[in-house]
């Protein structure tokens, strides 16, 4: 009996020494250094295997070192790529993971490299190459960094944090001067600036900061870098450099400047001549020069004849140009017609009253049912 139970124990022992725990699987690691054109680590990219065979997928991240490293992978064959924001920068094809640790690392200098080679490029080429590819790294991070500051920019500008907006794109133009873009935001910010400014001789002065910022910027915009690309919408960005230049120009009491700035930003933009010329007849009417501002209104209406405000400054500046005759006040021909055009257009806009009050003032009707359903008739 004592046998028997024996002979059993080491059966026992034996099927347990011959039997594969469910749990144990034989598995790999992988582990390398990712380093970009410049030899610098690649930092926040990930490292992706997906398996040849079976379509398995790991994805490992790598280290503020450019370091990424994992245990548990299945044996087999593999791509392995590298990607940094949804990129790929390279990828080894058909590499062999088995039991033992694999190292792989990415140096995409060095694979440029044997890449270039490989065409056939000559040492000075290769090098070239290189330049070029670090240079377009630069770039990105360069352009990272301003896109940064723009938009810091813009949330205190839009909270009217001004000088906080001028300092930020300041630091940008120091990062790159070469940029339009900025220059135009700086002169925006030093323009909305100025009439916060109490003293008269600091609000000046920052007018005449926005001219110089604008000026830079007109000048990058019409004679780019060499190697950028053509910008298809240059003229109209040009033109809206110039009409923010021309209303700097205005609040200087720079009236000449001005309208000739005003004039080279619709020449510029025709679609939005209309405005542009608009803009002219505001400024001209501030600077008392009545006929020409009504000339310049009159090109208003004439390129949009649905321009309410046009008919009304029209209007006003005609009125200057009334005479008094006795205790009446004579207007010239014209003026109760841009009035009541006005109130045809916008019966209940924010120039209604002022324009029935000029045309009381003339002794003209005013039209009261602009803007009014009409009774219907029994």
């Amino acid at each position: 009996m004592r046998q028997r139970v024996a002979m059993f124990l080491l059966a026992a022992l034996v099927a347990g020494l011959c039997a594969v725990p469910a749990f144990a699987q034989a598995t790999g690691s992988i582990k390398g250094v990712c380093k970009d054109l410049e030899g610098k680590p690649i930092t926040d990219a990930v490292v992706e295997m997906v398996s040849s065979e079976t379509g398995r997928k790991y994805s490992l991240k790598t280290n503020k070192k450019g370091e990424y490293f994992s245990l548990g992978i299945a044996p087999g064959k593999y791509k392995v790529s590298l990607m940094k924001d949804g990129k790929e920068l390279y990828n080894f094809n058909g590499v062999t993971v088995g039991l033992d640790e694999l190292s792989l690392d990415f140096d995409l200098k060095k694979e440029q490299t044997t890449q270039a080679a490989g065409q056939g490029l000559t040492p000075e080429q290769i090098k070239q190459q290189q330049e070029a590819a670090a240079k377009a790294t630069q770039e990105q991070g360069t352009v990272k960094t301003l896109n940064e500051k723009l938009a810091a920019a813009n949330q205190a500008t839009t909270s009217g944090d001004f000088d906080t907006a001028i300092a930020t794109l300041t630091e940008a133009t120091k990062i790159d001067g070469t940029r339009d873009l900025l220059w135009f935001k700086l002169g925006d910010a030093e323009r909305l600036s100025a009439p916060k400014q109490t003293d008269p001789a600091e609000r000046q002065k920052r007018y005449e900061a926005a001219i110089q910022d604008y000026q830079k910027a007109i000048e990058l915009k019409e004679h780019p870098a060499e190697g950028l690309k053509p910008d298809p919408e240059a003229n109209s960005k040009l033109a809206a450099y110039y009409n923010n230049l021309a209303e700097v120009y205005s609040k200087s009491g720079k009236v000449d400047d001005s309208v000739k700035t005003y004039t080279k930003a619709a020449e510029l933009d025709p679609t939005k001549a209309g405005q542009y010329t608009f803009n002219i007849g505001a400024v001209l009417t501030n600077a008392g020069k009545v006929d020409d501002a009504i000339a310049a209104f009159d090109k208003v209406i004439a390129a949009d004849p649905t321009k309410a405000d046009a008919y009304y400054w029209k209007g006003v500046n005609m009125i200057g140009k009334a005479t008094l005759k006795g205790d009446k006040m004579v207007a010239p021909d014209g003026t109760a017609e841009a009035f009541q055009k006005y109130l045809e257009l916008a019966p209940t806009g924010n120039y209604a009253e002022p324009a029935k009050q000029m045309l009381t003032s003339i002794g003209a009707t005013v039209e009261t049912q602009f803007g009014k359903k009409k009774a219907t008739k029994k």
